[in-house]
């Protein structure tokens, strides 16, 4: 039986044609990791962001060089694109006159109130969103002062204070993000928070880590929160390609049934008995159906005689072994090719299912 997942209320905003919050769809974002002054290079790096899934992009802006940089780049691009400010207000007044879709600050780094209500006002004459972000590292000193260190309820008063800030000069077009870099403070943070505002809450755990350790606080940190009905927008921080990022965070919004992008594939953790190269079929299916919203579920085998009854819950699968494959559905075998067009058949297969067999599946999950 599927868990059902109450959304908390939140208000609803929009960076660009996505909207974020109250019954909007849990949106899945990203960063790049190029010199944004670099236009190719940023460019083809959001272009395989957004073949991989990503909804909204968001690029380090330092200077007036990478704020420039928005405009060439936003005419490449189709997603919305986020502005990330430190430290100085007139890199975020410059990226949204470069046509930025949004921004993300902290206004205790920034400078005074002058220069807050100078982005403010600049956000309100170009009607795009501030995503206040608050991490754990970059708290105020009467803060830390006060709570003796890094806290949830640190973090989640210096939140309110700048949610304060820019609703004293008329401003609510907001989200906020509470980072912590530990899945405990991130958690505590973001449940007391949620208990405290309406505004739309983006997750993440920053700083997470590399790959395997990056996937298991984010996937815990963000996961729990969303089972909980916490969370709007989400973005997996990982020493990586941003690409990975974005498979991610799909693969744990699939995994809590929340919604659906590429097939569920399940697979065999190979063993002596394996002699083909199940980790490049599998890696190869997964790319080629990554855009996919088809609720199917694959199965790829390393054993032809184990495989399609291990596997008898998939829709349709493969299994291979001594330069044969089969092809099964719910478990029975219904085709033998050779081992070489095992990618190729399976992703034939799965054409003619969603094409021919369920046309209506084709039609009722795009997203």
């Amino acid at each position: 039986m599927s868990l059902v997942i109450k959304r908390r209320p939140t208000r609803q905003i929009r960076v660009g044609n996505v909207k974020i919050g109250s019954d909007a769809p849990i949106v899945v974002q990203s960063m790049t990791n190029t010199r944004t002054q670099d236009v190719p290079a940023t460019t083809a790096q959001i272009h395989r962001m957004e073949n991989s899934g990503c909804e909204i992009v968001r690029v380090a802006v330092p200077d007036m060089e990478a704020a420039a940089a928005i405009f060439s780049i936003k005419k490449k691009i189709s997603i919305p694109l986020i502005a990330d400010i430190h430290f100085d207000y007139r890199l975020a007044i410059a990226a949204a006159e470069a046509g930025a879709d949004g921004l993300r600050l902290n206004p205790g780094n920034i400078g005074g109130i002058k220069k807050v209500k100078a982005v403010v006002d600049c956000a309100m004459t170009y009607n795009i969103p501030i995503r206040i972000g608050i991490n754990s590292g970059s708290l105020e000193k009467d803060i830390l002062n006060k709570y003796k260190g890094v806290t949830a309820e640190a973090m989640v008063e210096s939140a309110v204070r700048h949610i304060e800030l820019l609703a004293a000069f008329d401003f609510h077009d907001i989200k906020i993000s509470i980072k912590a870099s530990d899945v405990h403070r991130t958690l505590e943070a973001y449940r007391l928070l949620s208990s405290k505002t309406d505004f739309p809450l983006h997750l993440g755990v920053t700083e997470a880590g590399t790959l395997y350790s990056g996937i298991v606080k984010s996937s815990l940190g963000i996961g729990i929160l969303i089972s909980e009905g916490i969370g709007d927008t989400i973005r997996v921080s990982l020493t990586r390609d941003p690409v990975e990022e974005v498979r991610v965070g799909f693969e744990i919004l699939k995994a809590l049934e929340i919604r659906r992008h590429g097939p569920e594939i399940i697979s065999c953790p190979t063993c002596g008995r394996c002699n083909i190269d199940l980790f490049g079929i599998v890696e190869s299916v997964e790319k080629a159906m990554l855009k996919k919203s088809l609720p199917i579920k694959l199965a790829i085998m390393g054993c032809m005689v184990n495989g399609p009854g291990e596997a008898k819950e998939a829709d349709i699968g493969i299994a291979g072994a001594d330069g044969m494959g089969v092809l099964f559905r719910k478990g029975k075998v219904t085709r033998k090719f050779s081992q070489e067009k095992l990618v190729e058949v399976l992703l034939k297969e799965v054409e003619k299912y969603e094409t021919i067999d369920h046309p209506q599946l084709q039609n009722n999950n795009k997203e």
